[in-house]
């Protein structure tokens, strides 16, 4: 089991993520890439002492991009995980 600081990696601030917690209490988070629902769930309770209600993960794919100095070689853009979380209503997490 890993702790709760090496499954949350870091905390997304971006204007869709700062929407989603506007309007739907849900905090987006960029998790350890083996974590699943409930470890997710798990460490963002215990972390910020909050209810977790629901957990959404989604694996991004890192982009193809080309070479800028050597022509034909491609790269590609490190992949992440990411876990958008909404709270029970009542609370909520201060991200500063």
């Amino acid at each position: 089991m890993f702790s709760p600081e090496s499954i949350i990696k870091d905390y997304r601030v971006t204007e869709k993520a700062t929407a989603l917690i506007s309007e739907g209490n849900k905090y987006t988070f960029e998790v350890y890439p083996t974590a699943n629902r409930r470890q997710v769930a798990a460490a963002v309770e215990r972390l910020f002492n909050v209810k977790v209600s629901r957990v959404n993960i989604l694996n991004k794919q890192g982009k193809l991009k080309r070479s800028r100095t050597v022509r034909g070689q491609t790269g590609r853009t490190a992949s992440m995980k990411k876990a958008i979380v909404t709270l029970q209503p009542g609370d909520s997490i201060e991200l500063a």
